[in-house]
């Protein structure tokens, strides 16, 4: 079970959504609540994600466990050291597992399931509180190019293959350049890169999810 380090006073989790009040009573934390220089756009709290949905409707926070919260802070910290001008911006975070069901069924027996954890399989990090996805972003909230959207399910978005798309033109010299500077700070604070995904990282292994906490209903 999740341990509840952080306590909203009543007036503020009055005004969470059910989903939020839900993500709180489970012992998870908003990261601006830890952090409030750290920006959030959930993309699926819109329709310009891969499913064509909005799949928050009543979700605008980004909540993780409050280990990973600390560790996200920390890479914001990180990062504003060396560079002031730029920030952390979150597109999700904890993710309940029947949103990641949702998710599934618009893979389930295409080639875009690699991209996809299965529920049946005991979903991915995102359901447990411990997994991020994340990008960099100027002053004025604008994200920096890094040759492919969040949410893109392709070899582009690929870490592993970053120097051979840029020999071949398909990514930018600059857009590796804010990609390994993401790696980095997100590395330093104790997160690990996801290698099918430049924007996604993991606080902690499955296993050690699986062992030890309980996704996200």
């Amino acid at each position: 079970m999740f341990c509840i380090l952080y306590t909203a006073c009543p007036a503020a989790h009055a005004q969470k959504s059910p989903t939020a009040q839900a993500m709180e009573e489970q012992g998870l934390v908003d990261v601006r609540s830890v952090d409030s220089t750290i920006q959030v756009s959930l993309m699926y709290a819109r329709a310009d994600n891969f499913t064509g949905q909005i799949l928050y409707a009543d979700l605008r926070e980004a909540y993780l466990h409050p280990k990973a919260a600390q560790a996200l802070a920390k890479a914001q910290r990180i990062l504003q050291t060396s560079h002031p001008e730029l920030s952390l911006k979150v597109y999700d975070a904890a993710r309940p597992m029947h949103i990641q069901q949702k998710m599934w069924d618009m893979v389930a027996g295409t080639s875009k399931n690699i991209y996809v954890s299965n529920p049946k399989n005991g979903g991915g990090l995102h359901n447990y509180g411990m997994a991020v996805d994340v990008t960099l972003c100027d002053a004025k909230g604008d994200t920096l190019p890094m040759g492919t959207h969040i949410d893109y399910l392709g070899k582009r978005a690929h870490i592993d293959t970053e120097t051979d798309m840029v020999r071949r033109g398909r990514l930018s010299r600059q857009e590796q350049k804010n990609r390994q500077l993401l790696r980095s700070v997100m590395r330093e604070a104790g997160f690990k890169p996801l290698r099918t995904e430049w924007w996604h990282f993991n606080f902690i292994t499955r296993a050690q999810a699986k062992a030890h906490y309980t996704p996200i209903p």
